[in-house]
């Protein structure tokens, strides 16, 4: 099972620009709904979490000043996609997970570069209370391939910022069951860095990325290491 987020990852925007601000945004309504949540603790103990809707005033405002097209602010990644036919080659079911709001944006930037096909779930904001660094997204796009998984069950998930990382751990705590975090670009392997991870979890490229999928289906006759199977502690 591999997991991958959305901006930055599977596509990228035309202007780089735009994705720092829209992830400095991201990053500080999670700050903003961590500090209120202080207040309504009490509160909180007593909704579940099928009863509390995410109110996202922040990512709603972002895609409803939004004037262009995603074709016209987004590019896919050529790479990722050779990636994601590889795995759909070899049977791998996949998801998306991501931050940023589904209706409005993500289903349309999955259906606009014909993306949707390669997912069995497409996790998004107001799909969960709690976005990336929490867990909760993360745990509702394993919970929705397939089966529970089992220990020996490999999950991967690639993003390409901090909050990704975390979220990842998180995840792996929550379940029991290891999910392998793969930082792709500076902000996630800082972050990896950090929570000490192999360094073949360190992708600097979406090429990195792709050599180590093709590295993992190569046939055993012509194995030579399969850094991302057996060597990871």
């Amino acid at each position: 099972m591999v997991l991958f987020d959305l901006d930055g990852t599977l596509v990228h925007h035309v202007n780089p620009r735009v994705l720092q601000a829209l992830e400095f945004l991201d990053d500080c309504s999670h700050r903003t709904g961590r500090l209120a949540a202080r207040f309504r603790l009490a509160r909180r103990q007593c909704l579940t979490a099928e009863k509390k809707a995410p109110k996202l005033l922040v990512h709603r405002a972002i895609h409803r000043v939004r004037r262009k097209s995603v074709e016209d602010i987004l590019v896919p990644c050529a790479t990722m996609q050779n990636v994601l036919e590889r795995l759909r080659d070899n049977g791998v079911a996949m998801g998306v997970v991501s931050n940023g709001l589904g209706r409005g944006y993500g289903h349309e930037v999955l259906e606009a570069f014909d993306l949707q096909k390669f997912f069995a779930t497409c996790v998004f904001r107001e799909d969960v209370v709690r976005g990336k660094p929490w867990p909760d997204s993360i745990l509702a796009a394993v919970n929705q391939i397939r089966r529970m998984p089992r220990r020996n069950d490999e999950i991967w998930y690639i993003g390409d910022q901090r909050k990704d990382i975390r979220a990842v751990q998180a995840a792996s705590a929550a379940l029991g069951v290891t999910i392998r975090p793969f930082a792709l670009g500076a902000r996630a392997a800082l972050a990896a860095v950090e929570a000490r991870l192999h360094p073949a979890q360190i992708m600097l490229t979406p090429g990195d990325f792709e050599r180590a999928v093709n590295a993992a289906f190569r046939p055993l006759s012509e194995e030579a290491e399969l850094p991302l199977l057996g060597s990871l502690p």
